[in-house]
């Protein structure tokens, strides 16, 4: 039994590593991960997720792990800023209000898939153009949905979330060890 991250996110890496979880391959999936028309973001969200894990190749005994991010304000999802003036637009619209993360995780296991969202809310402070313009000159926002990583400078502007913080990040690590657990891979095992 091997275990696939179907991620090429070195956050979700890192935490899968404070499980003590190394996987034996990464192989992230090449998907489509434009919304459709209407689509709400907790939909989108496990919609993209499902896909990603149906998407890797793997042996009928393997395991696979993938998530999705999407940041929502309302029934926008925020995805990942093409450019330097998108990010500030979705920035600018998240200052100062809250938002949603929505995290979704798949695990499969030959043709099972077990699946669960995470979502928390987060409240971000309204930010001064001097702040808006030093962070956007980080390039920190760059492949993030929502323009921003709560783990990077951006936390600054992070006063108060309401559920899990490595949702946000990119991997619920509670949620994502009792999927593994409940297909079988060895989170607790002392090898």
């Amino acid at each position: 039994m091997k275990l696939i991250l179907g991620s090429g996110s070195p956050r979700r890496l890192d935490l899968l590593a404070t499980l003590g979880i190394t996987p034996d391959d990464i192989r992230p999936p090449d998907i489509d991960e434009t919304p459709l028309k209407g689509e709400l973001p907790r939909a989108y969200c496990a919609r993209i997720t499902r896909a990603k894990v149906e998407a890797v190749t793997a042996d009928a005994d393997d395991i696979v792990l993938c998530a999705d991010t999407t940041v929502a304000l309302g029934r926008r999802i925020m995805g990942k800023p093409a450019d330097a003036g998108q990010a500030a637009e979705f920035l600018l619209a998240m200052s100062g209000r809250r938002h949603r993360v929505i995290t979704a995780i798949a695990v499969r296991r030959g043709a099972q898939v077990w699946t669960r969202d995470v979502v928390t809310t987060v409240k971000m402070k309204r930010l001064s153009d001097t702040e808006l313009n030093a962070y956007l000159a980080t390039n920190d926002w760059q492949g993030k949905a929502g323009a921003y990583g709560i783990q990077g400078p951006a936390g600054a502007f992070i006063p108060w979330i309401q559920g899990s913080y490595t949702a946000v990040m990119g991997l619920p690590v509670a949620e994502t060890a009792a999927l593994l657990t409940a297909a079988g891979y060895p989170v607790w095992s002392a090898e």
